[in-house]
């Protein structure tokens, strides 16, 4: 073991405390380069896993960690074992550190309850930012600083019925978790009877109901029991299966957002075509809402009042996404419909009626697939988080570069 700490507190009381546990001298000399030059970390550094699951709380001694960093390389699956307990005994940000950009293993990580997923190279913004959001997600540092408020609020919302609010709401979340190796978690808020979990294939125990309900006691632990975990390593809130008997007003809604977004990079809101967002502060509060429609009059109608009525002062962040979008076949063209709104269209989804029927069908995201829907949402979900487009796949080969 090595204590790697400072003598003074360059940020403050800001500073974390941070366990590293890293078998390799060199990944540790790495690490712990990066960390010193992020000036907001005391690391003590571990040569070693612990032999057994046992004796983690016994290596790391009375010292509550703001953070342990775990590296996979050595033993994969039983680093993954050490997140697991680490994340589910103590209220420590975990963080797993990797070679190999393994979606597989970002996913397992992920489900062990890692927050967040550092890898070679080290990115010091990248890490700079994981720094920032464990340090929100303390409940009380150096001078007893509250827990912050950190995840993005992202909320999608539809000009009309039938719009495909769900369905892009919903494999958009899955694209944040798989392109941007943050953590994210979708909550239905199309209430009562929201379709979130249905689109997903999955059976869920709790609910939105659940969170709202019990308002004025939820907390993160409360609320971590109340996700289920879709396969892609996204946790869902989903809507009840029956029409629920708990009124769900702003004050709740945003109650229970707010322990959202402290514990998650991301938190998405499928909130269908919600209307009631008069004197809604969780709304105001979101950092961009998603406006979904199609390229039909009614639709252009509802969204236009939408944007005249909640969008007036610019916040949140507009972006408009065109759905089920044919060039050649659109009755009112691109042109017209930014006219009528007032605003440019940011996103167009492709029709792909045959992919679409076979997710509702069979419940695999479009976000997965190889497809000209799937590039969008991922191009969205890596806008979201600040990454560039993903490049375009090169067609045939050449002997010649």
């Amino acid at each position: 073991m090595t204590d790697n700490t400072h003598d003074s507190d360059p940020l403050g009381g800001n500073v974390l405390s941070i366990a590293l546990i890293c078998p390799s001298e060199q990944r540790r000399r790495t690490i712990v380069s990066a960390l010193n030059n992020s000036h907001a970390a005391i690391v003590r550094e571990y040569s070693s896993y612990p032999p057994t699951l046992k004796e983690m709380p016994r290596m790391l001694g009375e010292k509550s960690f703001d953070t342990v960093i775990i590296d996979l390389e050595s033993d994969v699956e039983y680093a993954l074992e050490l997140v697991e307990f680490v994340a589910s005994t103590t209220s420590t940000t975990v963080m797993v550190y990797t070679s190999r950009l393994d979606p597989n293993v970002m996913v397992r990580s992920m489900r062990a309850g890692a927050r967040e997923f550092l890898s070679d190279p080290i990115d010091p913004n990248a890490l700079s930012d994981a720094l920032m959001r464990a340090g929100s997600r303390r409940t009380g540092g150096k001078g007893g600083a509250a827990k912050k408020t950190g995840g993005k609020l992202l909320v999608f919302l539809g000009g009309k019925g039938g719009s495909g609010v769900t369905t892009v709401a919903c494999n958009f979340a899955v694209a944040l978790v798989q392109e941007c190796q943050q953590s994210a978690v979708l909550i239905d808020l199309d209430l009562p009877l929201g379709d979130a979990a249905l689109s997903l294939g999955l059976t869920t125990q709790f609910s939105t109901a659940d969170a709202l309900q019990n308002a004025d006691r939820i907390d993160t632990n409360f609320f971590s029991k109340l996700l289920t975990k879709h396969n892609s390593g996204l946790p869902v809130l989903a809507a009840p299966g029956r029409f629920p008997h708990v009124q769900a007003t702003n004050d709740a809604i945003e109650k229970m957002l707010n322990v959202a977004r402290q514990d998650f990079s991301y938190v998405v809101i499928d909130a269908g075509s919600r209307f009631d967002l008069t004197d809604a502060g969780w709304f105001e509060q979101a950092d961009t809402a998603y406006l979904v429609m199609q390229a039909g009059i009614p639709e252009l109608r509802n969204s236009h009042r939408l944007i005249s009525e909640f969008f007036k002062a610019g916040t949140p962040k507009l972006e408009i996404v065109l759905n089920r979008y044919v060039k050649s076949s659109m009755g009112v063209d691109e042109e017209h419909i930014e006219k009528a709104l007032t605003k440019p269209i940011s996103w167009k989804i492709p029709s792909d009626y045959f992919n679409v029927r076979r997710m509702q069908n069979e419940a695999v995201p479009l976000a997965l697939d190889d497809s000209s829907i799937a590039r969008v949402l991922q191009d969205m979900a890596r806008a979201a988080c600040g990454m560039p487009p993903k490049p375009e796949k090169r067609k045939g080969f050449s002997l010649f570069k």
